[in-house]
């Protein structure tokens, strides 16, 4: 199995490391990361600006390839580089990122666009996320990938469809099992703090806090209140059918 992992967290971040760490137990694992954290970036791609890539040293060898741009970027210039090779890979694992990406997150999120750019290629993409902003502990999130990337071979889905995962931040034995979620719609209430760099010119830092989540046990968000791992099937076409219809029947001159 060949496997190509990213991150939105940076090339440095634990969570990769911890799923770099289980993955090389079942495959020959490929990395293409950010040089940087680029969290929150959405598929935001590399248009105007050169794409720098050089290799990430770590414990004295090469840990994988470090890419100044996006997580999409990463993705983007890893594929073309492995078809170049005949090395396509035979599945994407983005994350494991620090903190959920469900609810509203999951449109800015870059962990997740990273494996939209994946299921845009035609590879099995999974993104993988640990619910928790202060846990380091990704050894049950890297376990999980590592059989969820098998099952997913095993049972490919449709095209343009790929998995937004994410585990409860529990000691295995503390999980409540797996829940098949649908995408809930949990948003942030925000603010700006109005701060003062030092030659006192004024910048504003985006803050805030979640929503109360819905009350509904098919969402992600609750799935994580309850202490079972979240698997979410997205699909890259964004149309709304029902609303398509309603379209149709409108009656608009121009």
């Amino acid at each position: 199995m060949r496997i190509l992992l990213t991150n939105d967290d940076g090339i440095n971040a634990p969570g990769l490391a911890a799923l770099a760490d289980e993955m090389v137990k079942h495959g020959e694992v490929i990395i293409y990361a950010p040089i940087s954290e680029m969290s929150a970036v959405g598929h935001a791609i590399t248009l105007s600006d050169p794409l720098r890539v050089v290799d990430f040293q770590k414990n004295g060898r090469t840990f994988g390839h470090a890419v100044r741009g996006t997580p999409a970027d990463c993705v983007k210039i890893a594929t073309w580089d492995l078809n170049k090779q005949n090395r396509k890979p035979d599945i994407l694992i983005s994350g494991i990122n620090l903190g959920s990406n469900t609810g509203i997150n999951t449109i800015y999120s870059g962990t997740v666009s990273a494996a939209t750019e994946g299921a845009i290629f035609g590879i099995p993409s999974i993104a993988i996320s640990l619910a928790s902003f202060t846990s380091l502990d990704f050894s049950v999130a890297a376990e999980f990938a590592a059989v969820l990337a098998r099952h997913l071979l095993a049972n490919p889905l449709p095209p343009g469809v790929f998995l937004n995962v994410n585990v409860p931040a529990v000691p295995k034995q503390e999980l409540q099992g797996i829940t098949y979620s649908r995408q809930g719609m949990t948003n942030y209430i925000e603010e700006y703090e109005v701060r003062r760099d030092p030659h006192n010119r004024e910048y504003y830092w985006l803050t805030g806090e979640k929503m109360e989540v819905e009350n509904n046990p098919e969402i992600d968000d609750r799935a994580i209140i309850e202490k079972k791992i979240s698997i979410t099937p997205i699909q890259l076409d964004l149309t709304s059918y029902p609303a398509l219809a309603q379209c149709r029947n409108w009656q608009i001159t121009f």
